[in-house]
This record gives structure tokens, C-alpha cells and sequence, in this order.
């Protein structure tokens, strides 16, 4: 899907980023007063209601305990596209000292959610019955398994090995199949397991899924990356650097050496009206300020930028040359690294609605991507707060609700576990 889109006389003339088209009502909250374009802002003061708020990846509010029942507040409501969530860093403003790491998201590090035996029996047995015998019970594997919390999908796993000596993932494979089978093994790998799955896909045979390798690695913390680059080694007994530089090549293989180094400036780092201003001139001296175009310093920009960084950057950018940085992106480059660094932009400006064109990128003309819509699907839903984002940012985007466009693609028990998920 090519992007921008056609505009078409939309967005009306003076109407703000992400406006609906005419005569469709707004989500609640969004999109959110603007101020004038280009109006200067002093340190410390935020754009008013833009961008919309966000943390780093991953970051959530607490988790329930565990899965198999309903616990008070879970899943936690799934506030509006563009409200401001309690704990999220506002632009200018530090939640964090200076230079403190970003934790790692949750099932990237060691567990710190409450494990209670009795509710993951519970669940284990549940699963269990669903299988045994003549048929399957998909609508309870749905169940069980749609919301279950991924840092403690390895207690259910081993649980039910404990339990009735078998594995969970053989007998889900054997008794499921096609996408239904793709998307509830997703789930049953955790978050970590599943980006290290996707990437040794993403390379695996002849040629690469650049896509998968997109999605996995563009815009984590540093915390993630080093969780995602060791997990691969102890799985595959080779390094993550060393098998993307082998199926990679030029400036590409140079891009992902940077990304995979994992020295990103951190979430709490200071958002420096001189160093933006500084980092606006080199990324337009470097593109369309020159005859030819640096491919490296762009790269080198980029990469090493937080998310708050990266935001305030193309924010700056536009106000000063009159052009937005994605579209100078999509320029002057092509191919692989277009989509990795117009991806790099997105996610900083405005994660929610990156991953929410990413999910109709999947579904988008003839035919789905199965795969890449349940990859993506999976996973958005590990951070409910920021399915619900995508799911306003989706609205918003496209004027149509996520859940029915899902439902458009899909069907069956495959169909039943992704709106699941996302609902």
C-alpha cells in the first residue's frame, strides 16, 4: 500500500493530522487541538494534545495475575485513541532521571507478576479437556488463551506439562490447523519466543521477509534488543548481529548493524530544543538540502533517537522546512530502507497509528496476509492500553472500526481468536 495516500481535498483545508473525513464523527478525545503551525514552543512545553502520548513498547499498566478467570479491572479499559494514559511521558517533560535505562517490556526480562498455581491448574486443565477425546473445543482454547498474561505463559506451559505430561504446544499443533493452529501457537511462544520465531523466519531460505524483520526490530528499546539478541543466540547457537549481516547487504546490512547495537538514546534522555534543532539541519543537509543524498548520517540519525526524540524531530522538522520528514524519507530513499526508516519515523511520531496501518497494510487489496496480520495482531494485544490506541487510531485513519474489518478478512475459529484479542 502506497504512502501518503491520495489526499483528494482531505484533510479540509485547516483541518488538524488525522481529522476524519467529512460528516464522520470523531473518537472521543481525538484528534486533539492543535497548535498554529510552526508556532514555537518553549523547553518544558508540551503541543498541545499532540502527539498523542506514549510508552516505550511494551510498557503497560499492571497485568492481571494470571489468566483462566476474570479479575477486577482486566482487561484494563482500553481508553480512547489519543488519551492521555496516567503513567505515559509527556513530550518535554521527563518521567524518568536523566539516562535511566527503559526496563524491558513485560516477558523480555524476569518475571515480576504474581504466579498463582491454583488459576494456571485451572487454565492448564481447562486446555487440557479442550483437546482430549473425539474433537476440539476451539472456543475454549480461544478463551483460555486470548488474554493470557505473556510473561506468564511459560508457568501455564510448565504446568500443564506437570499436570498431565504432555506438551502444550505439540498437542495444540496436532489438534488444530491452518491459521487458527499459526495464531495460538503465537501465543503459546510468549512475546520473547515469538520475536525470536519471526526473525529466524523472517531469514530463513532464500531471500528475506523484510517485513517480519521490520516489525521485530524497528523501534525497541535497548532493554528488548538485548533480551531479543541473546534469546536467539541460546535458541539458534549463532548471533542475531551475524545472521542479519549474512542475509543482508550495503546500506541496509549497515542500517540493521546500528539498530541491533541497541545504543538508542533512552525514553528518559532530554528532549534538547538545541539538539533537535541541531539534528533537524543534518537530517536536511543530508537529504534535500544537498545534491545527493547521506545515506549513513540519515541512518545514523535516526537509529540512535529515542521515540520522544524522533517525535519532537519531525515535529520540528515540518515547522521549519514546510514539508514533512516522512515524506523527505520516502524520497529520497526506496526499497528496504524507505519502509525501515519511514517506519522509524511513525512509531516515534505516533505509535498507535503506525501499528494501525500496519494491521490494514495486511489486509489491504486482493487477498490477506494471514500471517503478517496475526504477528501483528498477537503482538498489539500483549499491551491492551495500546490495542485500544490502535484500535482509535484505526477509526480515525480509515473511518471503519477495526474489529469488522477483521471480521471482513477472516473467518471461522481463526477469525473468533484474533477479534478476541483485539477486542
Amino acid at each position: 500500500m502506497s504512502y501518503p495516500p491520495p489526499q483528494d481535498n482531505f484533510p479540509p483545508h485547516g483541518a488538524p493530522y488525522g481529522a476524519p473525513p467529512p460528516g464522520q464523527a470523531a473518537p472521543q478525545g481525538y484528534p486533539p487541538p492543535a497548535s498554529a503551525y510552526g508556532q514555537q514552543l518553549q523547553f518544558g512545553q508540551q503541543h498541545p494534545g499532540y502527539p498523542p502520548q506514549q510508552l516505550p513498547y511494551g510498557m503497560s499498566s499492571p497485568q492481571p495475575q494470571q489468566s483462566g478467570q476474570q479479575h477486577p479491572g482486566y482487561p484494563p479499559h482500553q481508553l480512547p485513541y489519543g488519551t492521555l494514559i496516567p503513567q505515559q511521558q509527556q513530550f518535554g517533560l521527563q518521567q524518568y532521571a536523566p539516562s535511566m535505562p527503559t526496563p524491558p517490556s513485560p516477558g523480555y526480562g524476569p518475571n515480576t507478576m504474581p504466579v498463582n498455581d491454583a488459576t494456571a491448574a485451572s487454565a492448564a486443565d481447562a486446555l487440557r479437556k479442550a483437546m482430549k477425546g473425539m474433537g476440539t473445543d476451539e472456543a475454549t482454547l480461544t478463551r483460555t488463551l486470548c488474554h493470557y498474561p505473556g510473561p506468564l505463559i511459560p508457568h501455564l506451559k510448565q504446568t500443564y506439562t506437570q499436570r498431565h505430561k504432555r506438551n502444550l504446544e505439540s498437542d495444540v499443533a496436532s489438534e488444530t490447523r491452518s491459521n487458527f493452529e499459526f495464531a495460538l501457537l503465537s501465543i503459546l511462544r510468549g512475546p520473547l519466543q515469538q520475536d525470536v520465531f519471526l526473525l529466524n523466519k523472517s531469514m530463513k531460505g532464500l531471500g528475506t521477509n523484510e517485513e517480519l524483520l521490520n516489525d521485530v526490530l524497528i523501534a525497541r528499546s535497548n532493554a528488548d534488543l538485548n533480551a531479543i539478541k541473546q534469546a536467539y543466540q541460546s535458541t539458534y547457537h549463532h548471533t542475531l548481529e551475524s545472521a542479519v549481516s549474512d542475509d543482508l547487504s550495503a546500506l541496509t546490512e549497515r542500517l540493521f548493524s546500528m539498530i541491533l547495537s541497541a545504543t538508542r538514546q533512552e525514553e528518559s534522555a532530554l528532549v534538547l530544543p538545541q539538539s533537535i534543532d541541531s539534528d533537524v539541519e543534518e537530517l536536511h543537509r543530508s537529504t534535500e538540502g544537498k545534491h545527493g543524498t547521506d545515506e549513513l548520517k540519515v541512518c545514523s540519525v535516526l537509529s540512535s533517537r529515542s521515540d520522544g526524540q524522533i517525535r519532537a524531530i519531525a515535529l520540528a522538522y515540518e515547522a521549519k522546512y514546510r514539508l514533512s520528514l516522512e515524506k523527505v524519507l520516502a524520497k529520497e530513499f526506496s526499497g528496504q530502507m524507505k519502509t525501515a526508516l519511514v517506519q522509524m519515523v511513525r512509531a516515534g511520531s505516533d505509535r498507535a497509528m503506525r501499528d494501525a496501518m500496519l494491521l490494514e497494510d495486511c489486509m489491504a487489496g486482493l487477498g490477506t496476509k494471514d500471517d503478517m496480520l496475526v504477528s501483528r495482531v498477537v503482538r498489539c494485544h500483549w499491551d491492551r492500553q495500546h490495542m485500544g490506541q490502535v484500535k482509535g487510531a484505526y477509526k480515525v485513519k480509515y473511518g471503519k472500526d477495526l474489529v469488522q474489518r477483521i471480521k471482513g478478512e477472516t473467518s471461522g475459529d481463526y477469525q473468533k481468536l484474533l477479534v478476541a484479542m483485539v477486542e
